[in-house]
């Protein structure tokens, strides 16, 4: 059962400032690189070497005790190459080893916490419950991998007493949408579990695809487990995508997650993104008509039925999936129902009235309420995403996911329901996390690192009783543009760690440039383990005034990182900068042509990020990515997609604005340029906008496929050219656009406008590039 590890919020600031160490208890040296950051810990006088010959004894001898000493021994052999032997006790009192022991009487009470002593003679990690005993391991190896280092480890002597802010420390993994492997969901849980963080919530249906088997409904994964593409076939897109988890699979992931105390909350969409259900039993749907299993990101229109059979169907589907999660919690979804199927259904407008139900939103709160009930029969608990709340008829017991901000958690806690804190856009780890080339295809706007370690989980609003319902908070990794673990992987990590202290320490102990600081070590563990881990916060930003280069012949060059941490060193030869070269201090003022390399690095000389680079010339300077072209004014909203919606390569991606397909090319120094190249890009038009369709922008074209028009300085500013866009049918997914340029003086905007048919492919902006006339 999950428990707040404190009654509310300013009880927990009160008892973390009484409780955090000064910056005198790390007189002894800075603090160790541990992720997240214990809630007390004491340096202290001396040190202990770990090496082959340091036993791993077992004071307790029960096989959860055993359990986790196997998992610290296995993680540090293969990240470490430290091979620890595990003994069921001394073979000398006196000699140096590492302990692990259960003990009732351990003084940190808190469920899932512990405490961790080394001392020059010996290590010790004891704990009340298992979980506290494997995450007090979890800090030992943390302690035994402060860097790239193999084999043996010196370790500063200290104290640590260490519990959970939070009992709901969670990510969300799509699996409707890309389907990832059994050893795959593994790989992430294990990282999750070396975070501390405890709840996987797991997505497994959704218009897109239904991942888990249902013995008594076969055709759930033999019709509803695979999508046809757009363009299957060609172009590198297979013929058939998806894939399902057999039962047994499920079995083996629930085990493994419960071995490292992670809970596994399943999420079977309901009433709505309920399309490939209805795609495999037609008679469960409103219409009665099978539809496809959606191809198109975003929301699609299919619901569940309302009637007797429906409900029988959903409750036999229930009872195997809580057979398999042995979870306090089902998630039942419940967001973004569009009701247009109820509002047209005779039948589901008479059971509204026989029901005395005025608002297809109420029919959706008594649709809830009565899975709710179905669930608490059988001694499990609903939770949904905040519009369940819709309807006033949520289960006295139900949790609210607030995903919409922040108002869904506070007007379930006044309500008196419990809440897990997953914010849009925050919290949401499909968005970008820097505007710098280089990320792989996701959602905008920027959410850094920054942005996520500085959430603050309870609402200011609540007070001290409301507060008590907040359990915990959750990160969501929504698949639509993460067709491979790869791609999660990079969207997830580092922003993970930053997670994992918002949810574990006590809030007095945030601190930014301390969390910065530590985190080079975990990176190092990420590399050990071969983590896709982006470098977003550490990549180098290499800016230059373009007009000023383009005037002059010269330009003031700045380097930095969006994290404002490590030192930034460069090269102007087009060699690997490393920490001997020369570090950047202050502009640098170059003569063109010039190449710049940059990277950041950290105290002891490991690079943060991979070198990025940038050629300074005209030819450059007057070229660049569609994905540095902003949108037109009017419409903020923009993707980073792929050229197929499953691909398995990271890039190229390209910017594109579903609503308007108008970008700008910022103000340039004109002067002799004559001509436009344009290097495009067709891309499948495959998203459910919903409601939200009469919202794209529809423009007239004068050729059959449309035109690219470039306008000067506004949207419907002079066209300084038109170009026509090839035959979609026949004609490559990349090609080359180039016109004419009338001259031009001074420094000029360009509009660079799509007029392609709105039900016909989207097209994207790869490069667009100026050029000076002959």
């Amino acid at each position: 059962m999950l428990r707040r590890t404190c009654p509310f919020r300013c009880a927990c600031l009160l008892f973390a400032f009484a409780l955090w160490p000064s910056r005198a208890a790390f007189a002894a040296g800075p603090p160790p690189s541990l992720i997240p950051l214990p809630a007390q810990l004491q340096l202290q006088p001396g040190r202990f070497t770990v090496d082959a010959r340091t036993p791993l004894v077992l004071a307790s001898h029960d096989a959860a005790t055993r359990q986790t000493a196997q998992y610290l021994v296995d993680l540090l052999a293969r990240t470490r190459g430290l091979k620890l032997s595990i003994a069921s006790h001394s073979q000398d009192g006196g000699a140096p080893a590492i302990v692990l022991r259960r003990d009732p009487q351990v003084a940190v009470a808190q469920a899932g916490g512990y405490a961790l002593d080394v001392t020059p003679t010996r290590i010790e990690v004891a704990a009340r419950d298992d979980a506290g005993l494997f995450h007090g391991a979890v800090t030992l190896y943390q302690l035994l991998t402060p860097d790239a280092g193999q084999g043996a480890v010196t370790v500063p002597a200290l104290a640590i007493e260490d519990w959970p802010r939070f009992a709901w420390r969670g990510l969300m993994l799509d699996s409707a949408r890309h389907f990832q492997g059994v050893a795959e969901v593994e790989r992430l849980i294990d990282q999750m579990a070396q975070h501390k963080l405890d709840v996987l919530h797991w997505h497994l249906t959704d218009d897109q695809g239904w991942r888990i088997q249902i013995k008594r409904y076969p055709e759930l994964t033999r019709i509803g487990a695979w999508r046809t593409p757009p363009d299957a076939g060609h172009d590198g897109e297979p013929k058939r995508y998806g894939g399902f988890y057999t039962q047994d699979d499920i079995r083996r992931v629930v085990a493994y997650a419960a071995a490292r105390h992670v809970t596994i909350v399943p999420e079977l969409d309901m009433p709505g993104h309920a399309q490939a259900a209805v795609a495999s039993y037609p008679q469960i749907g409103v219409t009665g008509k099978r539809p496809q299993v959606s191809a198109d990101a975003g929301i699609n229109p299919w619901l569940y039925n309302v009637d007797e059979d429906t409900f029988t169907f959903i409750d036999h589907v229930l009872d195997e999936v809580m057979a398999l999660f042995p979870s306090q919690y089902i998630h039942v979804g419940g967001d973004e129902a569009i009701k247009d199927q109820w509002r047209a259904s005779p039948a589901v407008q008479a059971k509204m009235r026989e029901l005395g139900i005025t608002s297809e939103d109420a029919l959706q709160g008594w649709f809830i309420g009565r899975i709710g009930r179905y669930l608490a029969q059988h001694g499990r608990k609903l939770i949904g995403w905040d519009e369940i709340l819709e309807g006033d008829n949520l289960p006295p017991g139900a949790t609210v996911m607030s995903w919409r901000g922040i108002d869904g958690a506070i007007k379930a806690a006044l309500l008196g329901h419990d809440v897990v804190m997953s914010p849009s856009p925050g919290l949401y780890f499909d968005h970008v996390q820097s505007d710098l080339a280089g990320e792989y295809a996701s959602r905008y706007g920027v959410e850094s690192l920054e942005d996520v370690y500085g959430l603050e989980v309870v609402p200011g609003v609540l007070d001290a009783t409301q507060a008590k319902h907040v359990l915990g908070v959750q990160a969501n990794a929504w698949t639509e543009h993460m067709p491979t673990m790869a791609h999660v992987e990079h969207q997830v990590f580092p922003r993970l760690d930053a997670l994992s202290e918002v949810a574990w320490s006590p809030v007095a102990s945030r601190d930014w440039p301390g969390f910065l600081a530590r985190l080079p070590a975990q990176l190092a563990r990420y590399r050990a383990q071969h983590v896709n881990v982006a470098d977003s916060a550490f990549a180098v930003d290499i800016g230059v005034d373009r007009n000023v280069a383009l005037a002059t012949g010269k330009a003031t060059v700045t380097l930095a990182n969006q994290a404002d941490f490590g030192a930034i060193h460069y090269t102007l030869d087009s060699s690997a900068p490393t920490p001997a070269s020369p570090r950047y201090d202050a502009p640098l003022n170059l003569a063109l042509p010039a190449t710049v390399r940059a990277a950041s690095f950290a105290s002891d000389g490991t690079a943060l990020a991979a070198p990025r680079q940038r050629v300074l010339d005209r030819a450059s300077l007057l070229s660049l990515p569609g994905t540095a072209l902003a949108n037109c004014p009017g419409s903020d909203f923009r993707l980073l997609l792929q050229p197929t919606p499953d691909a398995t390569s990271t890039q190229p991606v390209y910017a594109v604005n579903l609503f308007d397909t108008c970008q700008q090319f910022p103000p340039t120094l004109m002067d002799g340029v004559g001509a436009i190249h344009v290097d495009a890009v067709r891309l499948p038009r495959n998203f459910a906008l919903a409601h939200e369709q009469k919202l794209v922008v529809s423009r007239p074209h004068a050729t059959p496929f449309g035109e690219l028009v470039v306008h000067a300085d506004r949207c419907d500013g002079p066209v300084l050219a038109s170009l026509a866009l090839p035959d979609p049918a026949h004609g490559p997914r990349r090609f080359g656009l180039d016109a004419k340029l009338p001259a031009l003086e001074g420094e000029h905007r360009l509009c660079l406008v799509y007029t392609a048919p709105t039900d016909g492919p989207l097209y994207a902006l790869d490069r667009v590039s100026l050029e000076t006339r002959p």
